[in-house]
């Protein structure tokens, strides 16, 4: 089996990640590709920290996982199927699905801190950092958490301001530079996502 070529894809939450992955999913036969994200590394909610007040915050990376995240990546790569629980952000109208992440010529690792974690890191080919303007991702994030997760504005904002700003500063932020394609996703990506595209097709072709 020829060795993959994995793709770490990074950014602020609500920078627009998860819209930027399903378009690049889109541009290629399921069989070519594989996303394996952190979302569904979470540890249960007895495992996660809270904050001073009361509250737990996710937006830490020791709420993740990133041991059973790295493993499970590394047998991907090997030529295993892995399969998981997904995480559902403890939202009782969602019934969680088993995943399955099978080999593929390109496999896709993404969440807040994939370039943080230094043994996930390390087996990236190709990072990509999905930026925005900080009012735009709080914009997406109180839509987002309301719609999805049913969270409350008064929390979203209050989690935005005590756990997800500050993780942005000390975790995400700093792994900037170490991109190798910065996409800028104010408004649109479509140039970002044809560069991107395009470079992973002459993997195929290999």
């Amino acid at each position: 089996m020829q060795k993959p070529f994995i793709v770490g894809i990074t950014g602020g939450s609500a920078s627009g990640k998860t819209t930027f992955l399903n378009k690049l999913l889109a541009s290629f036969a399921p069989e070519d590709i594989c996303l394996i994200s952190q979302d569904n590394y979470y540890k249960s909610r007895e495992f996660q920290l809270q904050d001073h007040n009361g509250v737990t915050n996710f937006d830490l990376p020791s709420c993740i996982d990133d041991e059973a995240y790295a493993r499970d990546i590394l047998k991907v790569s090997q030529g295993e199927t892995v399969q998981r629980t997904e995480y559902t952000f403890n939202n009782p109208n969602v019934i969680p699905k088993q995943l399955e992440f099978k080999p593929a010529p390109i496999i896709v690792v993404e969440g807040i801190f994939v370039f943080y974690f230094e043994e996930i890191a390390r087996l990236m080919d190709l990072k990509l950092y999905i930026d925005a303007k900080e009012y735009i991702k709080l914009q997406r994030r109180i839509i987002r958490d309301k719609v999805e997760r049913g969270y409350d504005l008064d929390d979203v904002l209050y989690r935005y301001t005590h756990h997800v700003a500050p993780t942005y500063e000390k975790y995400i932020k700093p792994y900037k530079n170490d991109a190798d394609i910065i996409i800028p996703n104010n408004n649109h990506f479509e140039k970002g996502l044809a560069v991107v595209t395009t470079f992973l097709n002459t993997k195929l072709n290999v």
